[in-house]
């Protein structure tokens, strides 16, 4: 009996996924629930597990691929237990030959058995004969890649004349040279293809501005350090600046309900809820996790769900759902360094506040010069529905909030 394995639901308005890496090959054992293959949207990569025990059979799509939600990802052969020890006692074989050396020609029926759909109907439509064309995948399984490559190399050889000989050697040493400068062409994942897209879909869409001041930090930073080990203790989690800020954003978010708005057609939707986007840097592009109902944490709570977002979001197992929505956006450039910048907004939202690193410099304080912590904040907004001095109020908010941190418990 065999079990078809399918591309699931992944998400509203998600219809198609890339392969990201298949963890099991043609002929691999799997367990029930086991992963066996990686798909990556434009928000998050999906493990798909394999719905029962038995041996994988006919990958039908290669990494880099694209694939349709309902599509057929794989078989996988139900088998007893008789068989999987059979199975196993096979491989062991094979990888003790490949050990000594022995074995590493492939025959022709061992290369068409472990063919996928699309690597057979090219062979077909070229008559190509698999046993004669080198494998790249794993125990040198055949890759539609690897067919294309020599279906290139025929169409490129056939082109060239006695005439024309001396011309395409030429060509091949200028290509030669142009490649030993090491570029290297690599397909753009999906969610950097999203990030991408998001982007300049905000600069093409919003009528973007973007406001400056800064902050003397010295307050929050003298209330850190007195409460550190003690904030530590009991809710096991170090403070630090992000949570501050968030609970500033809410209290000037409030304030100016424009910036908490966005826009639908003709219509002005005003939030009254606030869902805090934290932008997180990740190997493979930017996610932003949101915290719902910021209103309603506390700090503790606050720097648990942003340390837990920064750990799954590098490990890739943030879900969807925590990656939908979001009022506003919060993004931390200071943690690279940098120490200004504008922020793109994040589509629908209206607002983006970014914050920076934090560095000592000069500053006229009561008529003095003192060598105070500074940090430069940056909001950008969408000036179809936030004007000028409500951007400029918002700032001016979040920074008397951090200058004495206070007025978070006296709700001035």
């Amino acid at each position: 009996m065999s079990t078809e394995v399918v591309v699931p639901a992944l998400g509203e308005s998600v219809t198609e996924a890339t392969v990201a890496g298949w963890l099991k090959a043609n002929g691999d054992i799997v367990a029930q629930d086991e992963p066996i293959v990686e798909l990556e949207t434009d928000k998050v990569t999906v493990e798909v597990n394999s719905p029962t025990a038995g041996v994988l059979d006919f990958a039908n799509f290669e990494v880099g691929e694209t694939v349709d939600v309902g599509a057929v990802l794989c078989i996988i052969k139900e088998t007893t237990s008789d068989n999987i020890d059979a199975i196993r006692g096979k491989q062991s074989e094979v990888t003790g030959d490949e050990t000594k050396g022995v074995g590493r020609t492939r025959s022709n029926d061992s290369a068409t058995e472990t063919l996928s759909p699309a690597v057979r109907k090219i062979l077909d439509e070229n008559n190509l004969d698999p046993a004669q064309i080198v494998g790249t995948g794993k125990d040198g399984r055949l890759l539609k890649g690897d067919v294309l490559a020599v279906l290139n190399g025929k169409e490129a050889a056939s082109t060239v004349t006695e005439s024309s000989a001396e011309e395409f050697h030429q060509a091949a040493t200028l290509e030669t040279k142009a490649n030993s400068r090491r570029e290297e062409r690599v397909k753009m994942s999906r969610l950097r293809q999203a990030v991408a897209s998001r982007l300049k879909e905000a600069q093409n869409t919003a009528a973007m501005l973007t406001t400056y001041n800064e902050a003397d930090m010295s307050a929050v930073i003298s209330m850190r350090n007195e409460f550190k080990e003690a904030f530590e203790a009991k809710h096991n989690v170090r403070l630090g600046f992000m949570s501050f800020f968030v609970k500033a954003c809410v209290d000037a978010l409030r304030a100016l309900p424009a910036v908490n708005a966005e826009i639908a057609e003709d219509e002005i939707i005003y939030k009254n809820y606030y869902d805090i986007g934290v932008a997180v840097g990740t190997p493979k592009g930017l996610v932003v996790p949101v915290l719902r109902d910021a209103d309603k944490k506390g700090l503790a709570e606050i720097e648990q769900s942003i340390g837990d977002f920064g750990t799954r979001a590098r490990d890739g197992k943030l879900t969807l759902e925590e990656l939908s929505g979001g009022t506003f956006t919060i993004s931390n450039g200071g943690v690279y360094g940098s120490l200004m910048s504008s922020p793109i907004l994040n589509p629908p939202q209206s607002g983006i506040l970014g914050i920076h690193k934090i560095q000592e410099r000069p500053i006229a304080v009561n008529g003095a010069v003192e060598i105070r912590p500074m940090m430069y904040l940056a909001l950008s907004y969408d000036h179809r529905i936030v004007d000028g001095r409500e951007a400029v109020t918002f700032l001016v908010k979040i920074k008397e909030i951090i200058e004495d941190p206070r007025r978070l418990i006296l709700d001035l």
